[in-house]
């Protein structure tokens, strides 16, 4: 691990001084023209980008040389549509207090790799002075400057060459307890960020099935419950003109039989969606293939996942993309969708799904996409949705495939 971590040191020490110029030219250029039509805010993002690129890269290799188990750097996503949220992207991207450390790291072993490629240097020039009186013609011998006599060379050049390889150890020793401190999390912050997600995941709980009651009693009162009470009204008229007048209560027998399917088919209705149960049976893949033949508008599916994942990260996905369908029917005007399943070599699932209709849907308190949005957080995955005026919408969603 010792030899690795030099490698990386020298390696950084050539990079660094690379990386360095540019950042400052991007900085500069930035800042000097962006009151000139805005233009230095084009080099202030490569300026921020550049910056996680750095970071990303240092955590992977921190990662990939110690074996720490690091999570991989992230980059912010839009919370919100339009150039306000993604102004609000680049600045909670530019202010990542994970970026920062990976990118302070690589600061410090760029330094250390620049001292490491001087004590490389000195390792090689007082390992060929040691056999200076090989090869010196006139009895001295000149090392970093100074004139040694050749007789001294041997011993001068031992010494020198095993203070550069303590040196170069040292150098080692000192990145790999650096980038510990700084790059990887102690256990008290990994507990603080274990107990934060739990908190998030527990309140998104709590509202989703909030969201999902309040549905359920909406769709109960304003859809079954006025059905059965008519079909029972019908009935008692019926019951009343069965003597007097039998044929307008064969009428009223046949309404309320016809209202009584209508309220099986909500019932039905109601029921698939609090609990899809061909998506346990055969799976997500199964599930959504009935969802697109059971919508109102042309869905083109396209479902590639190997095998099966938990129970709750289906339930999720099934749900969010469920609901994304019937916003498109109902509010969207869209005229086709278009749904992408995968599941990605990171552990997760992710969905996509797209209408080309007039857009401007958002999450609204107590509303379908609300439901789905903290369904999809209790289940720890993330939600993000673009639905400019005048469209399209799209609706991504990924949730971990062991959730």
């Amino acid at each position: 691990m010792l030899a690795g971590a030099a490698v990386h040191l020298a390696a950084m020490g050539l990079l660094g001084p690379i990386a360095l110029p540019i950042l400052g030219i991007l900085l500069g250029l930035g800042i000097g023209l962006l009151p000139v039509f805005g233009i230095g805010f084009v080099f202030l993002l490569g300026f921020v980008y550049l910056l996680f690129a750095i970071g990303w890269a240092e955590t992977a290799r921190i990662d990939g040389l110690y074996d720490v188990d690091l999570p991989p750097l992230k980059a912010r996503r839009a919370d919100r549509p339009g150039f306000g949220g993604f102004l609000r992207m680049v600045w909670r991207q530019f202010i990542d207090p994970s970026m920062w450390r990976a990118v302070a790291n690589a600061a410090i072993s760029a330094i250390l790799g620049t001292v490491l490629l001087g004590s490389a240097s000195a390792l090689v020039t007082s390992a060929a002075f040691a056999f200076a009186p090989l090869y010196s013609q006139d009895g001295w011998a000149r090392l970093f400057g100074f004139d040694i006599a050749v007789g001294w060379a041997p011993v001068v050049g031992i010494v020198v060459f095993l203070c550069a390889a303590a040196v170069i150890v040292g150098l080692a020793i000192l990145h790999g307890m650096l980038a510990r401190v700084i790059v990887v999390p102690t256990r008290e912050a990994q507990l603080v960020e274990q107990a934060r997600v739990s908190d998030v995941q527990r309140a998104g709980a709590l509202r989703a099935s909030e969201v999902e009651r309040t549905r359920i009693e909406r769709d109960l009162h304003d859809g079954v419950q006025p059905r059965l009470v008519s079909v029972g009204m019908t009935l008692g008229l019926a019951q009343q003109k069965i003597d007097e007048d039998p044929a307008t209560a064969r009428t009223l027998i046949a309404e309320a039989h016809t209202s009584t399917k209508a309220a099986i088919t909500e019932l039905r209705q109601l029921a698939r969606g609090i609990h899809a149960s061909v998506l346990d049976d055969r799976g997500l893949d199964a599930a959504l293939s009935a969802l697109a033949g059971r919508s109102h508008i042309p869905v083109h599916l396209d479902v590639r996942i190997d095998g099966r994942c938990s129970r709750d990260a289906e339930t999720a996905v099934y749900f969010a993309i469920a609901e994304s369908l019937t916003n498109a029917a109902k509010h969207s005007r869209a005229s086709e969708c278009r749904v992408v399943v995968r599941r990605r070599d990171d552990g997760t699932l992710w969905a996509r799904v797209e209408d080309n209709g007039l857009g401007g849907a958002r999450v609204l308190p107590g509303g379908g996409l609300d439901g789905i949005s903290n369904r999809v957080l209790a289940a720890g995955g993330s939600i993000r949705l673009d639905s400019p005026q005048g469209g399209p919408t799209a609706l991504e969603v990924s949730v971990p495939c062991g959730s």
